[in-house]
């Protein structure tokens, strides 16, 4: 690779030494990729502060010890731990304080302690063409689709060591030529009751992923007034059953006016048809049980925003709830949704407030199993094996219902 002379001075030591061991990361995996030089980014949200294990605490530890400070703002996604309510994590206590311990680390670097894997929901909101490196599978798809902001899909612990240096390997998603679409979906032929319904895109999400991979797909026929929490869904169920780094909504998202854009003037490689039954089938596997009864429902995957809150109140209305109902949020939104004593109110119908972290990546659900019902994509996809519960996949009013009854409550109409 061809270093500038400012980024030869960060390889060299000048700026610390763990500037220097984060850009001779840097330097060996753009030789991998076969980058030719770096790029500079503007901002970085960082997947590894979430604990998987100690060498993670120790890898953070040690750019600390060497004066590692982030170069660009920086946001953190989700820890291990909910810091403003630790009473609900049934942790051990070695893996509690390790998590704790690498929060702690990536929080003493400069990074802002959001705490959240929706960072544009916490006003990290990077502009059109903007270069930045972001880990987190949804918010890599959300922030190169619906932002258009460039980005590759940073894992851990690459993030860090982009947001020390401000730079990252000039290859993959960051290249315009490579942010074409191959692929067209047409969706046109879906009825537009069900795409108007949030419930169809977490299923359209995982559809998604799991046919079009690793590649850029333009969808045509999805209706102009989308919104951010259902392109939300789509990016973090298409992000989580696929690779999927970067999509385009033809006439919503940024890249995508029109078709011949989103596609650079080339023609497709593949142009699929989406049937109705994709989507039944594809819904249809988000279940892992038929069971009658629920033990849990968990939402917020992604974190729920605003919206989504009062949607829940509206749905709730007061009423008392039977089971468990975890909801995952930023405690940015949090925050927003005290001032206004929601909060409260679904704390005093049963609901849960998880901030931080999520029910699937550390354990807070009662016991190791039992039936989970969610309207999240992601959660239906990793919850069996992260969590030990089986899955029912329902829309959020489905969720409310069975959360009041106890038993499992689901609209089929929609879905005709």
């Amino acid at each position: 690779m061809h270093l500038t002379a400012d980024e030869q001075s960060i390889l060299d030591g000048d700026v610390s030494d763990a500037a220097a061991t984060a850009m001779r990361i840097l330097v060996r995996i753009g030789d991998i990729l076969g980058a030719k030089r770096f790029v500079e980014v503007s901002s970085a949200h960082i997947d590894g502060c979430l604990y998987h294990g100690d060498g993670g605490v120790e890898f953070a530890e040690l750019l600390v010890a060497g004066g590692g400070r982030v170069a660009v703002p920086t946001t953190l996604n989700v820890g291990a731990l909910d810091l403003l309510h630790p009473e609900l994590i049934r942790e051990e206590p070695h893996r509690a304080s390790m998590a704790r311990r690498q929060m702690e680390a990536y929080q003493s670097m400069g990074c802002k302690p959001t705490w959240t894997c929706a960072p544009y929901q916490a006003g990290h909101r990077p502009g059109v063409g903007e270069q930045v490196a972001w880990g987190e599978s949804n918010a890599v798809a959300f922030v190169n689709s619906v932002l258009g902001a460039r980005t590759n899909r940073y894992g851990d612990y690459l993030d860090a060591c982009c947001a020390l240096t401000g730079r990252a390997p000039l290859t993959g998603l960051h290249l315009e030529e490579n942010r074409f679409a191959t692929i067209v979906v047409d969706a046109e032929g879906l009825s537009d009751s069900l795409k108007s319904n949030d419930a169809f895109y977490p299923v359209f999400g995982t559809w998604l992923g799991r046919v079009v991979e690793s590649d850029v797909a333009a969808i045509v026929g999805l209706p102009a007034t989308t919104t951010e929490d259902q392109l939300k869904a789509v990016s973090a169920a298409a992000a989580s059953t696929g690779a999927v780094g970067l999509f385009h909504v033809v006439g919503v998202t940024p890249d995508a006016p029109d078709l011949e854009t989103a596609l650079g003037g080339k023609d497709p490689k593949r142009i699929i048809r989406l049937q109705i039954s994709d989507i039944l089938n594809t819904r249809e596997g988000l279940s892992t049980c038929s069971a009658s009864e629920i033990d849990a429902v968990a939402v917020g995957s992604p974190h729920f925003s605003v919206s989504e809150f009062d949607e829940l109140d509206r749905l709730i209305a007061g009423k008392k709830l039977s089971i468990p109902f975890y909801v995952c949020t930023g405690r940015g939104i949090a925050e927003q949704l005290e001032q206004r004593r929601l909060l409260s109110k679904l704390r005093d119908s049963g609901v849960t407030i998880v901030v931080d972290t999520c029910v699937v990546v550390t354990p807070i659900l009662p016991g190791s199993n039992g039936v989970l019902m969610t309207n999240s994509g992601k959660f239906a996809h990793y919850a069996p094996s992260n969590t030990g519960y089986e899955v029912v996949y329902g829309t959020l009013e489905d969720c409310v219902l069975s959360a009041l009854t106890g038993k499992l409550q689901r609209d089929e109409s929609i879905w005709r």
